[in-house]
Formats: C-alpha cells, structure tokens, sequence
C-alpha cells in the first residue's frame, strides 16, 4: 500500500509522531511472542482472520501470555462472528433472531458456517469460514469454553432484543438508560468474560470478580467512545445510538445535527455524549490496577489510553458531524509506548488528556460545568493513587528547611556578635587617638583652661578679632 502525499506532509509537520512510530516498531519488545510454527491449519487461518478483522486488538492479543493467547483470539472472533450477524441489515429479523439467541450452540457444532451476509459486509468471510473457529473453540479448556459460552449467550440475547426494538423504532435508544443497556450488552459483557478469563489463568487479582460495576465499565468506556466517534457512519449507515434523552434538547431532529447552521447545538450535543462517556474513565483506571500480569496489562490498557485521546479528538470538534475523526497512527503509536510501561505512567496518560478536554472545555457550553467536574475527578483520582508531591519527598524538604533556618540564624546571630565587637573596636580606637592627640596638645602649651571657660561663656564659634584681644587681657599672666 502505497504511502498518501498528505500522510507525507503531515508527518513533516508533525516529525514528533514519525518519530514515534519509528520507535515503536524499532524498539518495541514483546512480552510474550506467537509461534506460528505450532499452530495447525486451522488456528493458523483463525489468525488470519483476526488480524484481517482488527489490525489494533489483533497486535496486543498476539502478544498475550500463552495460556490467554488462543482463549482470548477465540473469545474476540466468537463475539466479532455476532456483531457480523447483529449489525447486517441485509438479514431478515426473524433469521437474525434466532441466530443471536443460538449462537452459544453455534460455536460447538462442527462444520457450522454462514454464508447469508450481505455482499458488502466486511467480515462476511469470518463467518463463511467459521468451522475453523468451531475446531479450535472445542480444543480449548472446559473452564474456557464455559465462560465464552455463557458471554456469547447473554449477548446474543441482547442483541437479539435491540435488534427487534430497532427494526419497529428508529429511536429506539431512547433513553440514556436504553443506551446502557445496549452498550451492557455489545461491550460491557466483554469485560465481564474477558476479566473471567484472566482470574482463570491466575493473571489478574481474583476481587475484580467481585467488582462487575468495573468489569463493565472497562467495555462501556471502549463502547461509548466508539459510538460518539462513528456518528456520521452510523448516520450515513441510518443508524443511530445516540440516546433521544440527549439529542432531543438541542435539536428537533436527529438529523439537523448534521445541519452546518446548528454545529454550535451539535458540539453541544457531543460535550454531553463525551461527558456520559468520561463518567467510566476513574473506573478504568482503578480495574488496571488489578492486573498483575504485564501482556495482560498491555492488552487492556492500550484501548482505554487510545478511548481517553480519542475523547479529546471528538470533543468540540465540528469535524465529527462531517466524516469519520481518529486519533492518528503516529499519536497511536506513542500511547502505546506510554502506556505499556505501568499503571502509574498509564494515569498520567488519562491525567493528560483529561486536562485537554479540560482546556478545550468552553462556558458557552451548557455542559461547561459539569465536564470541568469530570476532568477534576479524572485528575483527583489519580492523585489519590499518586500523589504528584511525595510525602518522602516533602518530608525531606522540610527537614532541609528546618536545618537551612537553624544555619540562617546562627549565621545572623555571629553578624550580630561581629558588629557589636567591630563598634567597640572602632570607639576603643577613637578613644586612644583622642587622649594621644590631647596630650600632644597640652604638651604643646594648649589652654585647654580658656577654651573650657571660653565654652562655659557660652562661646561656641570662633572670635572675632575684638573679642581675641580681650581673652588675651583676660587671661595674660605678666610673669610668664
């Protein structure tokens, strides 16, 4: 595939993201790497398929520990086979139905392929060939098979259900609950099976399975992000899952948000889809922290750092009502360098973009306060795991403080001495000067006794010449 001149000049512009993904590619190291010399066929054209189906999800799978590796690559082309299924209008309701709502059995009959998609959906072959995820699903442990089962079961299920609200009611989003609910089904169910899986193998803390409210915020987050970024498509496409609750108080219909004169009402309408969204983001955060293995760090914490960007690309952006926006490949390639060395540098990933959305933010926006909020909590949270002043570190410096204060006044109460001591010196030295100067004087024949009396007289400046005369008389002793 040839290279765009306007990728070319766009990372002339940017060489901070060239660089990047010059980085990645040369430096990147795996933590776990597949072998395809040990898969069979079968496996091997599974592979095939997953890297056809998703370039991103396919890349950090393929680095997964090896007893995650094959479960996980099943787990997303399972549920990548009923999305297939779900989001192809060509299929009537009644087939589509029953196909959901069975495919948990689908997966374990050998042989089962479809080949009643539409022409021109994109993973029609995934499914025109799924024998072979058939073979390799039923190789995997029991334990495994049950917990994909059981997902791909509640989903088909609620896809099922949306798909018949959909089919009778445009709107059938209608509320924020209803987007919830389908986003529950389409994602929030993936992490649910996906934290199962990583309890299973012992690669994760086993409480997050007590915690659900972050196992499906983990896919809720992904979900909504993907929602407010395909607007147009899905609006092209005539679909729509932008909740009625949200819309419905800027415009009258959904499609004048698409309308050039009401992109002011439509950013409006998008601050409040991303401020839902940014509600998951502390969640998130919290949830990674319980993942003790690194590839399984890194396979979950690469799509929440690209959703968090993918926020701020979206966020008062008029280009959303008017093509598809992403973050780019070279911004890409960067958040993931970040964000596969650890928890810690991964907050400080969702602290930045956080603070973007906060900068972006606007008080035209009636949602203005209440996003300033979400950033602030976004940020508080992460202080709370890492506080930006350690107190080691303020510990430290106080006690330099303390000891630079105690020299400081040691060293003002030696000046003080020394100037006290210097006065003395000074008026000691005056004194001896004075008495040497008087003595030489008197020695000389001074009349220190006319100059007393003189003074006594009241007789400060010097006398006139009548005045000298008259002191001489005064004081002229004949015998002398």
């Amino acid at each position: 595939m040839g290279v765009r001149a306007a990728d070319i000049l766009y990372y002339i512009i940017h060489p901070n993201e060239l660089k990047a993904i010059a980085q990645w590619y040369t430096w990147h190291e795996a933590v776990h790497e597949r072998d395809p010399a040990k898969e069979g066929l079968s496996l091997e054209i599974c592979f095939k398929f997953l890297i056809q189906t998703s370039r991103s999800f396919s890349a950090v799978i393929q680095e997964l520990h090896p007893e995650l590796l094959v479960p996980v690559a099943l787990f997303y082309l399972i549920l990548r086979g009923l999305d297939t299924i779900e989001d192809d209008m060509t299929i009537p309701l009644n087939q589509k139905d029953a196909l959901l709502r069975d495919f948990h059995n689908i997966i374990e009959k050998d042989g089962w392929n479809f080949d009643g998609n539409g022409p021109m959906e994109k993973d029609r072959e995934l499914l025109v060939q799924f024998q072979n995820v058939v073979v390799e699903f039923k190789k995997l442990k029991p334990v495994y098979r049950e917990i994909i089962k059981d997902i791909a079961q509640k989903m088909g299920n609620g896809m099922a259900d949306c798909a018949k609200k959909a089919e009778h009611n445009v709107d059938w989003v209608n509320t924020i609950e209803d987007y919830n609910v389908y986003c529950h089904y389409v994602a929030g169910l993936v992490g649910e099976g996906l934290t199962s899986l990583f309890v299973e193998s012992k690669l994760a803390n086993p409480i997050l399975l007590e915690r659900k409210h972050l196992q499906v915020s983990m896919g809720l987050f992904l979900q909504k992000v993907n929602i407010i970024r395909d607007v147009h498509e899905d609006f092209e496409d005539k679909r729509r899952f932008w909740p009625k609750e949200v819309w419905s108080k800027y415009v009258d219909n959904f499609e004048d948000l698409f309308r050039p004169e009401n992109i002011d009402t439509a950013m409006n309408c998008s601050s409040e889809m991303v401020l839902n969204a940014l509600t998951h983001a502390d969640e998130c955060m919290f949830y990674l922290a319980g993942l003790k293995e690194q590839s399984v760090f890194n396979f979950s914490a690469i799509p929440q750092s690209m959703a968090i960007a993918t926020l701020d690309v979206v966020f008062r952006n008029p280009n959303l009502f008017r093509r598809n926006v992403k973050i780019t490949k070279g911004q890409a390639c960067q958040l993931m360098m970040e964000s596969t060395q650890n928890h810690k540098v991964l907050c400080e990933v969702f602290r930045k973009f956080a603070k973007k959305i906060h900068k972006k933010n606007t008080p035209k926006d009636p949602n203005f306060l209440k996003i300033s909020i979400a950033c602030g909590k976004i940020e508080q949270f992460i202080e709370s795991l890492y506080p930006s002043q350690d107190p080691k570190e303020i510990a430290k410096r106080v006690a330099a403080e303390q000891e630079r204060s105690t020299v400081q006044k040691a060293q003002a109460d030696e000046a003080k001495s020394d100037t006290i001591y210097m006065l003395i010196a000074v008026m000691g030295t005056l004194l001896v000067l004075s008495t040497i100067m008087i003595s030489i004087a008197w020695l000389c024949g001074a009349r220190f006794d006319v100059a007393i009396s003189e003074l006594r007289r009241g007789k400060l400046g010097p006398a006139n010449s009548h005045d000298a005369r008259e002191a001489i008389r005064r004081y002229d002793h004949g015998e002398l």
